[in-house]
């Protein structure tokens, strides 16, 4: 791998023009200092002053695939020089093969693509789907989750980022989803937080009237939230309150797809099959924006003499089904999917688990393929979390504090409230994933002195 000569000017000025033009999300405009990246390769991408970072955060896990794939960036290239964009009313040759490749691969009967933006606009159509198909308004969602910063989607999103967002009109209705480290449900095991989150589930729809839910939506597994893995029978028991109230499931693939979990999805885990599926990130690793949803054969029905109302005008656009071709191509062929999986099972796993043994902030080890989570506490007895939920400022230090130092050794995290994510490309190797461990077993000295 080369890096580019250190070229501190060029930094400089994109450093200027950004700050004086470029308004960021999720920030506080004065208050940032993004860093001024010249290139990526791989599991790495470097700044202008040559340093280099191990990308542990896959950017916003989505680059599963890894930086500049070179059969990805050549399947762009040749897209573009034979058509660049036409409307998404024609039929279109790598439009046709992303949705046929994406179909073979989703769970069930989930045939029909309908192609969007990104992950957002994905659950917004999702929703749109469902509503239509049932005639139903309510949308039922966790507290734990993250499906988009869009209109609907930022409703239904549990974490603190709805609260600036929300109208109170969306007719989201938030239940607990089961998370047995830290229990709602007062549960002494995985079975039994299982068994009372599908009680309370079921109650919140009595409650709110079985004839009014259209439908459910659920990360299969929860992202940003926490990484948490549904404890066997979850998903399939809340197939099967869906299937008792007419309920259509919605799972949110966006993060948890194409590899991250160590299977195509992570729904196949479970073999459970949805009435729809939401996705993006991984389908071509953010490459050229592209998301979707895939549909059931019943869904669809409904709307095969009924116009569907919505639409964007770059729904299936060239450049980014072509980049999805590829990329599901290059999966297929490297065995990328099964890289995941195997560095899960051989390195990342045992790995985390061993810097638990060492480390008493960190409370729990979770996660599937390379999709991982430490859950930091101060105290393993109490679980109290090392930083209080949503903290900022002077609260957040110790997790500020977590993120400079890998930072400096090389290490870009992924990090969010008191947990730190590990989620390096699908394509990691074992050389990286371990440096990226010993990394971090350096850095959690520092979060171990807030223990006691």
């Amino acid at each position: 791998m080369s890096i580019p000569t250190a070229d501190s000017a060029a930094g400089r000025a994109v450093k200027a023009a950004d700050r004086a033009h470029v308004f960021h999300s999720w920030s506080a405009q004065a208050l940032i200092d993004p860093l001024a990246v010249a290139g990526a390769e791989g599991s790495y991408f470097w700044d202008y002053e040559g340093n280099r970072y191990l990308d542990f955060s896959s950017q916003l896990v989505n680059t599963n695939i890894g930086h500049q794939h070179p059969k990805v960036v050549a399947a762009i290239q040749e897209q573009a020089a034979k058509l660049c964009t036409i409307a998404p009313g024609f039929a279109q040759e790598s439009r046709s093969e992303a949705a046929r490749l994406i179909a073979e691969r989703t769970p069930g009967d989930l045939d029909k693509i309908f192609f969007t933006n990104g992950g957002a606009e994905a659950n917004e159509n999702a929703i749109r789907l469902a509503r239509l198909h049932t005639g139903r308004q309510k949308v039922m969602s966790t507290y734990r989750s993250y499906h988009g910063a869009t209109a609907n989607a930022i409703a239904l999103t549990g974490d603190p980022r709805r609260w600036a967002n929300e109208t109170g009109v969306s007719g989201v209705v938030h239940f607990w989803g089961p998370y047995a480290y830290r229990s709602n449900f007062h549960a002494e095991n995985e079975a039994q937080e299982c068994e009372r989150a599908l009680e309370h589930l079921e109650q919140v729809i009595a409650f709110e009237g079985p004839g009014t839910v259209a439908a459910i939506i659920l990360e299969t597994v929860v992202g940003t939230a926490g990484v948490l893995i549904p404890p066997p029978g979850y998903l399939a028991g809340v197939r099967a309150i869906c299937d008792r109230y007419g309920i259509v499931l919605i799972l949110d693939e966006v993060m948890a797809g194409f590899g991250r979990t160590g299977e195509w999805f992570a729904a196949d885990h479970w073999g459970v099959t949805p009435d729809l599926l939401t996705f993006a990130k991984g389908v071509n690793s953010g490459y050229v924006p592209l998301g979707g949803v895939a549909i059931s054969a019943e869904i669809a029905a409904t709307f095969a003499e009924r116009p569907f109302p919505g639409g964007l005008t770059y729904s299936g656009h060239p450049l980014a089904c072509a980049s999805a071709v590829a990329t599901i191509n290059a999966m297929a062929e490297e065995g990328i999917v099964e890289n995941a999986r195997h560095i899960g099972e051989t390195v990342l796993g045992p790995g985390l688990r061993e810097l638990a043994d060492r480390h008493p902030s960190i409370g729990e080890v979770r996660g599937l393929g390379v999709f991982w989570a430490l859950d930091l506490v101060k105290n393993r007895e109490t679980r109290e979390p090392l930083v209080p939920y949503n903290a900022a400022g002077a609260a957040n230090a110790p997790m500020a504090e977590l993120a400079a130092a890998c930072k400096q050794r090389g290490l870009w995290p992924f990090v969010n409230m008191n947990r730190f994510h590990v989620v390096p490309p699908c394509t990691v190797t074992e050389e990286e994933a371990k440096t990226g461990l010993a990394i971090l077993d350096e850095v959690l000295t520092l979060t171990d002195a807030h223990t006691g």
